[in-house]
């Protein structure tokens, strides 16, 4: 219960104050922590008696105190029921904003694992065209070995074959050449039989005829003379 005469209430104020001048005070918001603290301070401040625990209190500053704090009571249970009101719509305010930022967090993960999901999908699809392509090449390569290989062959047998009908074609010329040459020696040696055989008649009728003996040329008989 408020006392009646309520004109130094206020302890930082000179100026008296009324029961309205109290509740405006209430309802701008006084500091109750801080009424009460001083309130403690007061009380700690005072003088004790001695040999008691009892303490020598200013009833008239304890109980404006004890009034500023009674008549501030309401403006801070207002406060703290307006508070526990719009506690349900902070907390489901804050809810909204987690679920928000839960469903974002899921999207962005969906989205990170896509993307994960692409690139590894694009990984794949690369390995597999580079294992594609190092056996195109490979098999290429084999292929271009064995073609080579095939030339390298053909160009041996083409060789060999060449060098067959070269050598056939230059034993041919050396015995065309042989039989040419066997041919004009043989002329040659007719030619020279023939001029031997002229030589030697010549110098057959150079040579003296060989006459008898006288005796021998007596003795034999004349051959009559064919009529």
């Amino acid at each position: 219960m408020l006392r009646q005469d309520t004109s130094r209430i206020d302890p930082d104020s000179d100026e008296p104050n009324t029961e309205e001048q109290l509740n405006q005070q209430g309802t701008t918001g006084v500091d109750i922590q801080r009424e009460l603290n001083r309130l403690e301070e007061m009380i700690l401040d005072s003088p004790r008696i001695p040999m008691s625990r009892r303490t020598l209190v200013d009833e008239e500053q304890l109980l404006e105190q004890l009034d500023l704090v009674r008549l501030n009571l309401p403006a801070a249970f207002a406060e703290a029921e307006t508070i526990v009101r719009h506690k349900d719509e902070i907390i489901l305010a804050a809810e909204q904003y987690a679920q928000q930022v839960v469903e974002a967090a899921e999207q962005r993960a969906a989205q990170i694992l896509e993307e994960s999901s692409v690139v590894r999908q694009a990984k794949s699809e690369a390995q597999q065209l580079w294992q594609t392509v190092q056996q195109e090449c490979q098999s290429a390569q084999e292929q271009t070995l064995a073609e080579i290989e095939s030339m390298y062959r053909q160009a041996q047998e083409e060789l060999q074959e060449v060098r067959a009908r070269a050598i056939a074609e230059a034993e041919a010329i050396q015995n065309g050449a042989d039989d040419y040459a066997d041919q004009v020696l043989s002329n040659i040696e007719q030619n020279i039989s023939e001029m031997l055989r002229i030589v030697r008649n010549g110098r057959q009728q150079l040579q003296p005829p060989d006459f008898p003996p006288a005796a021998s040329i007596r003795s034999s008989p004349i051959p009559p003379k064919k009529i």
